[in-house]
């Protein structure tokens, strides 16, 4: 008796928990948390009910399992964009370029970030999803925070640059990229805006944007005022 139970409990598992819970993340990330069904989740991980409940329990701490899987996920990825000695403009080049990757998968139809497009609707009545979705953006913001404290100490910022909201604002460009892929705008729609809060974030001037040579510049305009004023006296 005691080879036979020894013998069971040594036989190789029949899924991979890892492409298990991939594979239904992908169901919640494309129907959401409501209308994703266990026979949603059976069908694309080729699971049963009494399978799924033995590997993950229930519904809901499947879905949290999958959110603490995309949270991993993008800590590392960002952290990965974010490290080196590359320009800071780089480095949010970089973690803007990755998330848009997520954002508009090969062969898929765009559906924004996974933890935004499901988690935010779910945070309303449940504390426990509203926990993790609060950690997850809290540490997105950190990272940020990190760097841009590191490009201040190098001299990539002014001394009287405020990591924290610079951070934050960084954050903000990563949602809208989110928010507005998941509602159908353009990938190069969206990088362009990527760009445009970077220059702003690193105070240069957007790519694309250049003023023409014979633009009249800020101070030749305010001499020009001047000027006529001058003349009506």
């Amino acid at each position: 008796m005691v080879q036979k139970s020894m013998a069971k409990r040594g036989r190789p598992r029949a899924y991979d928990p890892d492409t298990a819970l991939a594979r239904a993340m992908g169901v919640f990330w494309d129907q959401g948390y409501a209308a994703t069904s266990l026979d949603d989740i059976g069908a694309a991980t080729g699971m049963n009910r009494p399978s799924l409940y033995g590997a993950f329990g229930d519904k809901h701490t499947l879905y949290r399992e999958t959110i603490e899987r995309y949270r991993a996920g993008a800590r590392a990825a960002t952290a990965a964009a974010l490290a080196g000695d590359q320009p800071l403009a780089e480095g949010l080049e970089r973690v803007y370029q990755t998330a848009l990757s997520y954002y508009f998968p090969e062969g898929g139809a765009p559906r924004g970030c996974f933890m935004i497009g499901t988690a935010v609707t779910e945070a309303v009545r449940d504390d426990a999803v509203r926990a993790t979705l609060a950690a997850g953006l809290v540490e997105i913001d950190r990272a940020f925070e990190t760097r841009m404290r590191l490009a201040r100490g190098h001299g990539e910022l002014p001394r009287g640059a405020d990591p924290v909201q610079l951070a934050r604002l960084a954050s903000a460009v990563l949602y809208f990229l989110a928010v507005r892929s998941r509602a159908g705008e353009k990938r190069a729609a969206l990088e362009a805006t990527a760009r445009a809060g970077i220059a702003l974030i690193c105070g240069a001037p957007p790519r694309g944007r250049r003023r023409p040579a014979d633009a009249p510049t800020p101070s030749s305009t305010a001499r020009a005022r001047a000027s006529r004023r001058s003349g009506r006296r």
